[in-house]
């Protein structure tokens, strides 16, 4: 009987043995991890997407898309982005190369389209407010402010990290952390990209048409 338990006890240590001699990199798991949290903005961005298609043309007789938008100076800032995720692009392709410095100065010039980006959004929400189109003069300015405010956050929260992420760089190079980083980054800041394709066409372009 005793040597009986002896055997079972050496086969539950062999087994043992046999599910855990995966070694698994550190950090593996973090871009699955990501993706996740992307997939949870998605929500909350489609949450304030429904919102503004409801509430989008309650208008409390005040001011309308037509009178408040201005679609060339939104195109510019159209254009902001999406040189922005061009230039992260060139970023990318540097730190394929380990190439540091081209790396540091392609983040740094979409940090600049994108900070042009967020001047531009600031510069139409303080002119809609001085025109007394303030979020609380009616539900289309409330979800259109919620909606565009919102990205802007999330255009904030990015620049702010690409700088963090641009010390590390010239600190530590470009390690696989700091690879995984960069890989992290590049799918929040085009999903940003993606997001802000969707308010230009709902929000700007269809709100001209109503």
């Amino acid at each position: 009987m005793g040597h009986a338990l002896t055997n079972e006890q050496a086969a539950n240590r062999t087994l043992f043995h046999l599910t855990d001699e995966h070694d698994h990199e550190a950090g593996g798991s973090t871009l699955l991890g990501f993706w996740i949290y992307l997939m949870s903005d998605c929500l909350i961005f489609a949450v304030l997407f429904a919102t503004y298609g409801v509430l989008g043309g309650n208008y409390a007789a005040g001011p309308g898309p037509q009178d408040l938008f201005d679609l060339s100076l939104v195109a510019v800032n159209t254009s902001m982005l999406l040189l922005s995720s061009i230039t992260y692009g060139f970023a990318m392709l540097a730190s394929y190369r380990k190439q540091v410095g081209a790396t540091l100065v392609w983040l740094a010039v979409t940090g600049l389209f994108g900070a042009a980006f967020l001047g531009i959004e600031l510069y139409e929400f303080a002119h809609m407010i001085h025109e007394g189109a303030t979020p609380q003069r009616s539900a289309f300015l409330s979800a259109f402010f919620t909606l565009v405010g919102t990205h802007g956050l999330h255009v904030t929260f990015g620049i702010v990290w690409l700088i963090t992420l641009m010390v590390q760089i010239s600190k530590h190079g470009l390690t696989k952390a700091n690879s995984r980083r960069l890989a992290c980054l590049s799918l929040f800041w085009h999903f940003l990209d993606v997001i802000w394709i969707g308010v230009f066409t709902f929000v700007y372009l269809m709100g001209m048409l109503r």
